[in-house]
């Protein structure tokens, strides 16, 4: 080997190394690594920065703008209110959940599938008495397995796509791999619900502790028009929310204070929920409900532009001593207040009278450029937004579950490559006001997408250096490899990398060493570009492999052991089908 490829394969063993050991973020480790390569004059520039040019990394930063879409609108949350159900056992529970999981994850990111999944598990798990740690790892493998069914499921194949595109000329169909990923789907899911609820652990769910948060007293009404008129609390999500409870309802100036599941909601039922302040920006999700607060209605805000946030009260607040009602607070700082907490707790009585003191704590719905405008001014020691809190505008919900429809047909039948429908798809969102353009902006997760394209700095490298022929020959090397068994190597080489670092960059690193060892064998590369593919999603056993596997790792409670108990066989089994069924489809 000349030094180039034994620099880059230092290199590479050096970014294995540090995304495995330390804590450092994977974009500044594999940028460094672009960095090196460049520096050192491994890589010339076109090649080191040909990632940022790729047509699967340009695809996946547009369809984060059509999820974002379909999460602005509330479309996720709509479509799992539909689906869901009230099933009677946990394998029924399990099955209605990982079926609409996996149909949404093959067209849209899986990441934000899970995102807006999470709330709406916790709460009907709640609702159905089923520990939330049965459920939520379950939706993440099933948005993994649901991503193999099709090209734009998950960005590790649309990264591989892309690379197949630069590299041989070949684009693959949305729905080629469904051939394979489609018995993965079925097979994955079976094991989940036949064995799962023997494997999962039994942690119940993670509740906030309302004696150790801010709490708040929040007011919403039943809209006369909405879907919740006529259903029960316990049917309409409401009985046991993540971050509050139902205290009591209002009915035409009746209170009732025992508030049992199975009473029926009526139109213009006023409902009080205690919780933490996160509770405002649940019940926000949920459609049917609205602020009781009048005021909100009066803000000069539109819906998009909104959010919750947390202001506390300085000396030099202009209303101290005054009641909220005398303060005219709207009107002075263009927000209107849900609740004040005292000490922690929540001050009782009609919002109205309630007297400012220094300190207090008010939970209030204003603009985003609240936050901004009041930060540094004196009339509050602490201003903070709570994450996440623009309330979904559930009346774009069709429309923008229509434009992924149409995005999906028109790349399914050949009229536009992917990338071109992504394009379309996401000004459509823009334009039909699903969302703007400013959250269109902020929707775009730049390192996911600067990992990738950095990871291709490193892919070429092993080619142009010839380090991938060496690793294959090294493979190869062990003993006379038939195709079959050759691309069982590249597939558990694959599939434990992407359990040490993210799949995105262990597709990228294994597509030169795959393609070498094809080239030796003389055989064709396709199957093992699938292969790679597959592999690089099928990441089940640790917590870090794959971002959905570690955003349920908290609010299921989850021990790294969990991860190892079921993720294990089922890898085995995934990958066990995988590489039975990929060379039939795809013939080496």
């Amino acid at each position: 080997m000349e030094w180039q490829a034994v620099f880059t394969l230092m290199t590479l063993a050096g970014v294995l190394g540090t995304l495995a050991m330390t804590r450092i973020s994977a974009d500044l480790v594999l940028m460094a690594a672009l960095a090196l390569l460049l520096v050192f004059g491994v890589l010339g520039p076109v090649d080191a920065l040909s990632g940022f040019a790729n047509p699967g990394v340009i695809t996946i930063a547009t369809l984060y703008v059509v999820a974002a879409g379909l999460k602005e609108t509330g479309a996720v949350q709509w479509i799992a209110r539909l689906l869901l159900g009230h099933p009677k056992t946990q394998q029924g529970a399990q099955l209605r959940m990982i079926v609409p999981t996996g149909v949404l994850s093959g067209f849209m990111n899986n990441t934000a599938v899970v995102a807006m999944f999470i709330p709406a598990i916790q709460g009907w798990a709640q609702r159905l008495g089923i520990p939330a740690s049965k459920l939520l790892l379950p939706l993440s493998y099933a948005a993994i397995l649901g991503g193999t069914c099709t090209l734009i499921g998950t960005s590790t194949n649309l990264v591989v796509d892309g690379m197949l595109q630069s590299r041989l000329g070949i684009n693959l169909g949305l729905f080629e791999l469904a051939w394979v990923g489609v018995p993965l789907l079925v097979i994955g899911g079976a094991f989940l619900v036949l064995l799962g609820h023997r494997l999962l652990p039994d942690r119940g769910s993670l509740s906030e502790e309302l004696d150790l948060v801010r709490e708040y007293g929040v007011e919403v009404e039943v809209e006369s028009s909405g879907p919740l008129v006529g259903k029960t609390i316990a049917q309409a999500g409401l009985r046991a929310l993540t971050y509050g409870y139902l205290t009591e309802i209002d009915r035409d100036g009746r209170l009732i204070t025992a508030v049992e599941p199975d009473r029926t909601l009526q139109a213009g039922d006023k409902l009080y929920f205690v919780g933490a302040p996160e509770c405002a920006s649940e019940l926000r999700r949920i459609q049917g409900l609205k602020p009781a607060n009048g005021s909100v209605h009066k803000l000069e805000v539109e819906n998009h532009q909104r959010c919750l946030v947390e202001v506390v009260l300085g000396p030099e607040f202009p209303a101290l001593n005054k009641t909220i009602r005398d303060s005219r607070f709207r009107t002075r700082f263009n927000a209107v207040i849900l609740s004040v907490s005292r000490e922690g707790k929540r001050v009782p009585g009609k919002l109205g009278d309630i007297t400012f003191r220094m300190g207090d704590t008010l939970l209030l719905e204003a603009s985003h450029q609240f936050v901004e405008q009041y930060r540094f001014r004196r009339d509050f020691l602490l201003v903070s937004a709570l994450n996440d809190s623009t309330p979904p505008d559930f009346r774009k919900a069709p429309r923008a579950l229509a434009i992924l429809a149409v995005m999906v047909l028109m790349s399914a039948s050949g009229l536009l490559s992917i990338l071109e429908a992504a394009f379309l798809a996401s000004g459509a969102m823009i334009v039909s006001g699903c969302l703007t353009a400013s959250r269109a902006r902020r929707s775009v997760d730049l390192p996911v997408l600067v990992v990738i394209a950095s990871s291709f700095a490193l892919g070429n490298a092993m080619t142009e250096t010839g380090a991938a022929q060496w690793v294959s020959g090294g493979l190869l090397g062990l003993g006379p490899l038939t195709p079959w068994l050759a691309l069982a190597m590249v597939y558990v080489l694959t599939a434990v990398f992407t359990e040490v670092i993210t799949n995105n960059a262990a597709a990228v690193l294994m597509f030169p060493i795959a393609l070498a060892v094809s080239e030796q064998l003389g055989v064709n590369f396709l199957p093992f570009a699938i292969a790679v593919m597959f592999a690089a999603s099928a990441s089940f056993i640790t917590p870090l492999g794959y971002q959905t596997n570690l955003m349920v790792y908290g609010p299921g409670r989850y021990r790294f052991t969990d991860y190892v108990r079921i993720g294990a066989p089922l890898s085995l089994l995934v990958g066990s089908v995988a590489i039975g069924l990929i060379p039939l489809v795809w013939e080496f």
